[in-house]
């Protein structure tokens, strides 16, 4: 994919308040403020980007040890950019990162993304795993 698109890999390809703009978009990451997405994004292990003409039109991130387990989170992509295979490649892009593509096992967890991440080997495993987590509310 081309298209203009250019792929990062590094957290320091996104600015907080960019990236705040992204989460505006979603329905459990508008409430994000710059402050907690700049501390976020201090502590997370890999950011992959998209820019299109400058502009961050997709993200995603992923926690891992580097060598058994990893976690992928936040994956968005611009509505302008969504059913451009934008977010295919993005995941592609990010799954087959040198730094990744060898950990034995990659969690994710939604409600919204479960049909376009299945072609991408993520399938939900029923008794494999308990999410147990204190309350929390999303605007």
């Amino acid at each position: 994919m081309n298209g203009g698109y250019t792929f990062y890999d590094s957290k320091h390809a996104v600015q907080p308040e960019e990236l705040a703009n992204l989460y505006r978009f979603t329905r459990w990451g508008r409430s994000r403020s710059v402050e907690d997405i700049a501390r976020m994004l201090e502590g997370t292990s890999m950011c992959f980007s998209v820019r299109h003409e400058a502009h961050l039109v997709a993200f995603c991130r992923i926690l891992t040890d580097f060598v058994y387990r990893g976690s992928l989170w936040d994956i968005m992509v611009h509505p302008d950019h969504q059913g451009k295979k934008v977010g295919t490649a993005l995941l592609e892009y990010a799954l087959e990162h040198p730094a990744i593509r060898n950990i034995p096992l990659l969690i994710t967890y939604t409600s919204e993304l479960a049909s376009f991440l299945s072609p991408h080997g993520f399938v939900p495993r029923e008794g494999a795993m308990m999410l147990l987590r204190r309350p929390i509310e999303y605007s």
